[in-house]
């Protein structure tokens, strides 16, 4: 089988940027004697953006690169300088591109529009020691540094934009009806799986009258459980919101042209019970090598089910010239493309415990506490001030951890560990 360098899935992490660090410092300047602490604010960390690009058709460039990671922000300086703002990161990907959590499978954002969207959000720049200084506090050595970015793992899924899709079995005729109806030049020859990546066509009507229509690979028995390629493109067709579905109503390869019908629409449901709702127009393809029997016979089994159903013939144009106007005039009663609303909730750091911890005791005379919050006051703490260390331990018992670790039974001269710090409980 010939190969095809279109990848429609990829997974990569997002790694959105550090905020930088607040900065130490004391204003120093001739005839000044006690100019105070000026620590700047670090700046924020980039996000991580993403646009929709309608040069690009395939997500290849992510089969290779998996990991994207936005610049930091820059660290505070003195005289009350803040960091500089990083860049954000723009990632672009086609028109159409989906994106889940790989964890979960909830949908992150879908990128069909033309505003950018942030998926990964920055992280906030630290405080400089100016912000610490108090009428009691005059000559804080602590600073805050800044918040990771969000991290997540996605899942990309390319879903092409289109009104209309082309269902059905494999050289029923799909990409010979496209190539009639539009200027899309699909593979067209003789043998099953000429297509192998869907193919969009635009359809014109009328003046500011079109339509966009997609050569879907050919659907086969099990396309639902991966059987063929039917399931790598069945995410093609969740977007469209008319289905032409063409049956070889000759039955030229031997086929029932009623149990192919049947079968294609056994998979869509199998696929999306959504899927197997859209509305649909049923093409009789073949229809000049078919006796006529054959062709009102199904017929009446198409419009039994409430179905429009049109014989064409590809070969010779046959019913082809009015089935551009039929098909628009039924979408102008149809909802527009379907756009996929976010479902994954991005973690509320307002909604979250404020200062979540634990502790537990990890040897006869040694205790551990978990708590990134506190990591990260003392990362900017200069352990060796004394006023550094009073706003540390102010945070210790403000947060309640000191009152665990004396229900665990710390005594005097156990070992605190505290991320890779290590300090002796002092009553």
């Amino acid at each position: 089988m010939p190969t095809t360098n279109f990848i429609d899935t990829a997974t990569i992490w997002l790694h959105a940027g550090k905020g930088g660090d607040g900065a130490v410092s004391f204003h120093r300047e001739k005839f000044v004697a006690a100019g105070g602490p000026d620590g700047g604010d670090g700046g924020r960390g980039g996000d991580i953006l993403f646009v929709a690009d309608d040069n690009l058709s395939t997500l290849m460039d992510f089969r290779y690169k998996r990991k994207y990671t936005a610049d930091a922000g820059e660290n505070g300086r003195g005289a009350r300088q803040k960091g500089k703002d990083a860049e954000d990161l723009v990632i672009r990907v086609p028109r159409g591109t989906v994106l889940k959590q790989a964890e979960t499978g909830l949908v992150v954002a879908d990128i069909s529009g033309d505003e950018p969207v942030v998926v990964a959000r920055g992280g906030r720049g630290g405080w400089g020691n100016a912000r610490f200084a108090t009428p009691t506090r005059q000559i804080p050595r602590f600073a805050k540094p800044g918040l990771p970015g969000e991290d997540l793992h996605v899942t990309l899924e390319l879903k092409v934009i289109a009104d209309v899709g082309l269902i059905g079995f494999p050289n029923v005729g799909k990409s010979t009806l496209l190539s009639m109806i539009s200027a899309a030049r699909p593979k067209i020859a003789n043998y099953h799986f000429t297509t192998l990546t869907p193919v969009l066509g635009v359809v014109r009507v009328a003046e500011e009258q079109s339509f966009v229509c997609a050569d879907i690979p050919g659907l086969i028995e099990g396309a639902a459980e991966g059987v063929g390629l039917g399931h790598d493109f069945l995410r093609h067709v969740e977007r469209c919101r008319l289905l032409l579905h063409v049956v070889d109503v000759s039955g030229s390869e031997g086929r029932d042209p009623k149990a192919d019908f049947a079968q294609i629409n056994h998979e869509l449901a199998a696929f999306s019970a959504e899927l197997a709702r859209r509305p649909q127009i049923v093409l009789g393809n073949k229809c000049d090598i078919a006796a006529p029997e054959q062709v009102e016979e199904f017929r009446a089994f198409i419009e039994e089910q409430g179905l429009t159903f049109l014989p064409i013939s590809a070969a010779t144009r046959q019913g082809i010239d009015g089935l551009p106007a039929l098909v628009y005039r039924r979408l102008q009663d149809l909802p527009p493309v379907k756009v996929f609303e976010a479902e994954y909730v991005r973690p509320d750091p307002a909604a979250a415990p404020k200062r979540p911890f634990s502790c537990r005791r990890t040897g006869d005379h040694e205790f551990t506490v978990d708590a990134p919050w506190l990591e990260r006051i003392l990362a900017g703490t200069n352990v060796e001030d004394y006023e550094s260390l009073q706003y540390f331990q102010t945070q210790l018992g403000d947060s309640g951890i000191l009152d665990e670790l004396v229900r665990l039974g710390v005594q005097e001269d156990d070992t605190i560990k505290i991320g890779e710090y290590e300090f002796d409980y002092v009553y």
